[in-house]
């Protein structure tokens, strides 16, 4: 009779599972939905839920409300939604490949290598607009082949890839502050603008290119969750049930670094984000954990909420970096806190 049961319950756990991935999965892309008109409604103009998405869809045409929702609104919807989403997905990425919470793009050097590539353009350059995204997209994608470089020894193992990540955010960022130090007044603001981050200053392009890439990336991303979930196991349990450990490790930091660098290209380098958005979607799954699509979601609808606080909340209108530091600089200690008393700090 037990024989004959267990099938049965694994089967019903499993589709337990499912239900509660699905359940979340609709539940937080009802919330972006609704965070992301809800962005486009409030402001010096109040706009209807109606005539935002009738504006956005070109259903109606009026050309005042199209003015300030196409014109005016929707671009910085847009960013936080994308940059969002990137991040979501790439912070989830890293932190189950390397097996540690603390695995983020923001403390393993990309970032940094983005915001030492755009201050280098700005300052010594004297370069503006698509350029300094430009840069930074390259900064970011030369730290992690940098990083990756260092920290192959026969494979990657994810202690020494964040070790070696820390210190070159450590170098790099004494190298940012040289550059700042030697700049003009004016540029040295450019530069401190474009570090704090902030969804308001993407440009077209910039946006079609990102939402390009997560057309492809993301679908690429799912795919390559099974693989992911088979090298949280550790590199023997992966290759005993199959998995090419290197090429696959491979592919999944290149999506997750891909994304990072386009997202820093377009909003600059928005800290935690890509920290928080793993953990939440992971409490929200339960024993369904691990849903990149799940920490993709989560991450947009964290950044559309920081920039809501940001320009509508405050005194005066803040850059989004400011507020998601703010929130996660507390939310890392308690991960260093809880994570040092639970032994599983490395």
């Amino acid at each position: 009779m037990t024989m004959t049961a267990t099938p049965a319950v694994l089967r019903a756990n499993r589709r337990r599972r499912g239900l509660r991935a699905w359940s979340v999965i609709a539940g937080l892309t009802a919330l972006v939905a609704g965070l992301f008109v809800f962005t486009m409604m409030i402001g010096s103009m109040r706009l209807t839920a109606e005539e935002v998405v009738t504006s956005v869809l070109r259903l109606r045409t009026d050309p005042s409300v199209d003015f300030v929702v196409r014109g005016l609104r929707l671009p910085t919807a847009l960013s936080a939604l994308t940059v969002g989403l990137a991040l979501g997905a790439a912070g989830t990425i890293f932190q189950q490949l390397l097996r540690n919470p603390l695995a983020s793009p923001d403390f393993v050097g990309i970032t940094s290598g983005a915001g030492l590539a755009a201050v280098a353009g700005i300052v010594l350059f004297q370069v503006s607009g698509l350029f300094v995204s430009g840069l930074a997209l390259g900064g970011a994608l030369l730290a992690a082949l940098l990083m990756y470089v260092l920290a192959w020894r026969d494979g990657v193992s994810g202690y020494r890839f964040i070790l070696i990540g820390i210190g070159l955010v450590v170098f790099f960022e004494g190298l940012i502050g040289y550059l700042l130090t030697r700049a003009q007044l004016f540029e040295a603001r450019q530069a401190m603008h474009w570090l704090t981050g902030s969804v308001g200053q993407a440009s077209e392009n910039e946006l079609k290119l990102l939402a390009g890439a997560l057309v492809v990336l993301l679908p690429l991303a799912v795919l390559l969750q099974r693989q992911l979930r088979a090298l949280e196991l550790g590199d023997d349990a992966a290759r005993a049930l199959g998995t090419r450990t290197e090429a696959s490790r491979a592919a999944l930091l290149a999506v997750a670094v891909t994304l990072t660098a386009l997202a820093v290209a377009v909003a600059g380098p928005i800290v935690f984000i890509a920290l928080i958005a793993g953990p939440v979607a992971d409490r929200l799954l339960g024993p369904a954990a691990g849903g990149i699509g799940a920490a993709a979601l989560t991450g947009a609808s964290l950044l559309l909420t920081a920039d809501l606080v940001a320009v509508h909340l405050m005194p005066t209108p803040l850059p989004t970096g400011v507020v998601t530091g703010a929130v996660g600089a507390p939310y890392l200690l308690w991960l260093l806190a809880t994570t040092n008393r639970k032994g599983a700090g490395g």
